[in-house]
């Protein structure tokens, strides 16, 4: 990885902006100490040269020359940017250490289940800039047709975020690529349009395919996943990182509801009347076809 003209990272999210430009050019061990730095921020920020190399498989003469790559002054600069990224965030990491103590000092399974939730929400919400929210919200409420993809354990996120808009707007259409029919589905995205796409590790190869497809035809991407190594980030115009914490080996999905929700309840404000008058048009409609059991009293 050679070094180029452009300047130095200053910043943890210039890092990133520099690693995602690069992209193709790294070699194989590059990639895999980008993956690392994008993904465990945290953890890099304090590991020493020979740990990082360990722990991806690389020596660490290529960890020292990665580093010095990117216009940063040695390792030592990589991680300063890496605590940096620590620091803006100190309050809520601290908040999720004491989570993570409380995990593995064996609490009760609700408790733990409770405690690493509010942590995933606290963290996801936290990590959303305030700028790349209202042009998602205004994509979502203005393109002329809405698409959503999540698959195996983010369609359950996908569905809600595709009924829940559903409800305040037209044209909203939920991918699902069931029947071999995802070429059909996506056939007449545009410019017009805009896509979301969900997966977090491993990632769905064809919510990735879906993604770069859309990208490809003008519409505008946003990306819910779990972080910046996603390969949905590579895509999208705007990416949001959910964390998916749990206390075993299933991985939560609370954060993606609530950001769902709260993306959902973005559109019903910024569409006013259409909403409501959205709303109250599926009211009558539900309770002429009697799709609900009739209130008591």
């Amino acid at each position: 990885m050679a070094s180029t003209s452009q300047p130095a990272p200053r910043t943890f999210d210039e890092l990133l902006a520099e690693l995602r430009r690069r992209g193709t050019s790294l070699t194989p061990s590059q990639r895999r100490l980008a993956d690392r730095v994008m993904a465990d921020p945290e953890g890099v920020a304090f590991m020493t040269v020979s740990e990082l190399a360990s722990a991806v498989g690389v020596n660490e003469a290529t960890v020292v020359r990665f580093a010095a790559g990117l216009g940063l002054e040695g390792y030592p600069g990589l991680t300063r940017l890496c605590r940096q990224q620590l620091r803006e965030q100190a309050q809520l990491l601290h908040r999720y250490h004491n989570l993570e103590q409380l995990t593995a000092e064996g609490g009760d399974p609700l408790e733990r289940a409770v405690a690493l939730d509010q942590a995933n929400i606290a963290r996801t919400f936290a990590r959303v800039p305030t700028a790349a929210w209202q042009e998602a919200v205004s994509a979502l409420a203005t393109s002329s047709r809405v698409y959503v993809m999540g698959l195996r354990k983010c369609h359950a996120p996908a569905y809600l975020m595709g009924y829940l808009l559903g409800m305040v707007r037209e044209e909203v259409h939920t991918v699902t690529g069931t029947a071999g029919n995802l070429a059909d589905e996506l056939l007449r995205v545009g410019p017009d349009d805009c896509f979301v796409a969900m997966s977090i590790h491993r990632y769905s190869a064809d919510t990735v395919k879906a993604l770069n497809w859309a990208h490809q035809r003008g519409a505008r991407c946003l990306a819910l996943t779990d972080n910046p190594a996603s390969p949905l980030a590579l895509a999208a115009d705007h990416t949001f990182y959910v964390d998916a914490a749990g206390p075993s080996v299933l991985r939560s999905l609370t954060a993606f509801v609530s950001l769902v929700q709260a993306l959902a309840t973005g559109v019903a404000q910024e569409r006013g009347l259409e909403a409501r008058s959205a709303l109250l048009q599926e009211e009558e409609l539900l309770e002429q076809f009697g799709v609900y059991m009739p209130s008591e009293g």
